[in-house]
């Protein structure tokens, strides 16, 4: 039997917050949560180094919370936190797997998480072991995907893939708008200039900046993890354009 090979040797995986919420809208699916940490153990199999982050959008959001009149920089703090708690609960469902999983925070939360060191989290990487990194950048006014690709250019990733409910990029809202079209490829020049919800302004200039392609899937879908480490077709890719 022909073993598969992965085209990516290191990913980081962002996680939105919401999709760990499943069909319940709020909390964590234990089941859902278990099939998506048995597709990472599964892409981990194939060679590939993975780092996740993790969204809070299931427990808080600080955006959510600064519009009903909290205080931004509180309200941020609080969706830092409930990224912890994923993070703890993603380590926990992937050790039950048998993978070695280190979660390090930019938070001080030395009971649960390692803190973030940038040269320990590449020798967890090298050693075999899967890194999530929790509490976003450690700062207020920075969403989880900022701190996904900053993340993903610090440790060296190859590519920053994002994981949604949604099978890629749209021009409209597919839920709002039947008719909405999917793009394939889109330049990061392109989402800046359309204001296509892909990841915020920041982190697209940050991933723009240093050259790091953004890949666009549904994890509702069964088996797209490695079919984005293996290179196929999946989702929206998001890059130079000129390569």
């Amino acid at each position: 039997m022909t073993r598969e090979l992965a085209r990516y040797q290191r990913i980081l995986l962002k996680i939105g917050g919401e999709a760990l919420a499943g069909d319940m809208g709020y909390g964590i699916d234990d089941a859902f949560l278990a099939r998506v940490a048995c597709e990472v153990k599964e892409v981990h199999e194939l060679g590939c180094e993975v780092a996740l982050v993790l969204g809070g959008g299931n427990f808080f959001r600080g955006s959510t919370g600064s519009a009903k009149g909290m205080d931004r920089a509180t309200a941020d703090y609080m969706g830092m936190l409930a990224t912890v708690i994923n993070s703890l609960a993603m380590q926990a469902a992937l050790e039950r797997l048998g993978v070695q999983t280190r979660v390090m925070s930019a938070l001080t939360v030395a009971p649960v998480a390692e803190p973030y060191i940038r040269r320990r989290a590449t020798r967890h990487l090298e050693k075999g072991r899967i890194v999530i990194f929790a509490a976003g950048t450690g700062n207020p006014y920075f969403t989880t995907d900022t701190a996904a690709s900053l993340r993903a250019m610090e440790i060296g990733a190859q590519i920053l893939c994002k994981a949604t409910k949604v099978d890629g990029v749209y021009d409209a809202d597919p839920v709002l708008v039947p008719g909405a079209k999917r793009y394939q490829e889109l330049t990061y020049l392109e989402v800046l200039q359309q204001n296509l919800k892909v990841m915020d302004s920041t982190a697209i200039s940050l991933c723009m900046d240093n050259r790091l392609p953004i890949l666009v899937f549904s994890l509702l879908e069964p088996g797209n993890i490695k079919r984005v480490v293996l290179g196929e077709p999946v989702g929206t890719l998001v890059y130079g354009g000129d390569t």
